[in-house]
């Protein structure tokens, strides 16, 4: 038996490829708890019934394996190279959101916990379960209470030696380990990241009304996007980087050198009117192995429509013509509204005179009337 479980399970972690680690008991603050409850109540989650439905599960992290009496928790570099922001000026190409340009990064975290949990078994005859964003855990306020870091103004995790950019995952156990002191708040009177966000998500500090939040539109929601949010997407079709981008904290962290989450080329800076002409199955291939796969075609087409309409060049009309009459209503919804910004008024007149007749999604009816002026 080691004798100091804590150091040896660090120094494994880290012989692992883990960036950081802590430790804590399996219970949240108080004030946790409450935040949730407050979030769920007021709405903020928008259509992510999952996080209504698992409420008291994600408030005890106890409840879901109750022979647990340690929390391991472990975060991993996602840091980019460059400046994710720089991509927002080049209208023609979509913005990516940094977390998904390689591959899933569920697949790398998940390879390194079972490792560490199947050693620390072996090393220690505990028991273990891991979990990294499959099942209700509220990792981030359990990463505070081990010491990796503090829940910024933006509402994600701020580490001092990490910046932004860190993926979290944690390894339940049986084993009784001290937990780390928690780490503190470090923004100060900083709001940089309220102040980036371009759709005014953030309704105080440390508040996010998701129902507002550019991530939250181009992922997790399923329906038609409100017209009070597109222009501001500008060229964002999966996630947003601004209110992470901008934090100071970011001149410590580091860039990914897990070649599992380094960007893949095509995903870095891909032509809109190239991801336009994606049909399922070119979608499935180009998106295989990653996060953006989960999406859905038609939503991410969606919202490379919005995109193209917000780049406001005239030469891509012909691509947004071509999806007047695809088979999905979210998809002919944002090409009558891409083709309202991108086309002369006759020509839209001519289109929407030739498809209005015909066309039975209220939704869809409804853009051709408002693109009619």
């Amino acid at each position: 038996m080691l004798t100091d479980p804590k150091a040896a399970i660090r120094d494994q972690a880290l012989e692992l490829g883990f960036d950081a680690v802590g430790f804590a008991a399996p219970q949240l603050a108080e004030g946790a708890r409450a935040d949730l409850a407050e979030y769920l109540a007021r709405g903020y989650h928008g259509d992510m019934g999952w996080l209504a439905k698992n409420a008291a599960r994600r408030g005890d992290p106890a409840a879901l394996w109750p022979e647990a009496r340690s929390v391991v928790v472990l975060g991993l570099d996602y840091g980019p190279a460059e400046d994710p922001l720089k991509l927002l000026s080049a209208p023609e190409r979509g913005a990516i959101s940094v977390y998904a340009r390689g591959r899933d990064y569920h697949d790398a975290l998940q390879t390194r916990l079972k490792a560490l949990g199947r050693w620390m078994a072996e090393a220690f005859g505990c028991q273990v379960k891991v979990f990294v964003d499959t099942a209700p855990v509220m990792e981030k306020p359990l990463a505070q209470a081990a010491g990796l870091g503090w829940q910024g103004k933006h509402t994600n995790l701020l580490a001092r030696g990490h910046g932004s950019w860190l993926f979290l995952g944690e390894v339940f156990t049986t084993l009784e380990l001290t937990p780390d002191a928690p780490e503190r708040d470090h923004c100060g009177t900083c709001r940089r990241c309220l102040d980036a966000c371009p759709t005014d998500a953030f309704p105080a500090p440390y508040r996010l009304d998701a129902r507002r939040c550019i991530s939250y539109l181009t992922i997790e929601h399923k329906g038609h996007i409100a017209r009070e949010f597109r222009a501001a997407m500008g060229n964002r079709i999966y996630g947003c980087d601004d209110c992470l981008a901008v934090c100071p904290w970011n001149k410590f962290a580091k860039r990914a050198t897990e070649p599992a989450l380094l960007p893949r080329a095509e995903l870095s800076a891909p032509r809109l009117a190239d991801l336009a002409r994606l049909d399922d199955a070119a979608f499935r291939r180009l998106f295989s192995g990653t996060a953006i796969k989960r999406t859905g075609r038609d939503r991410f087409v969606r919202n490379v429509l919005i995109a193209l309409g917000n780049g406001g060049d005239p030469k891509q009309v012909p691509t947004v013509e071509a999806l007047l009459d695809d088979a999905s209503p979210l998809v002919r919804a944002m090409a009558v509204w891409a083709l309202a910004r991108l086309a002369e008024a006759p020509s839209f007149a001519r289109a929407r005179d030739r498809r209005l007749p015909n066309e039975d999604d209220p939704a869809v009816r409804g853009e051709w009337e408002f693109g009619a002026g």
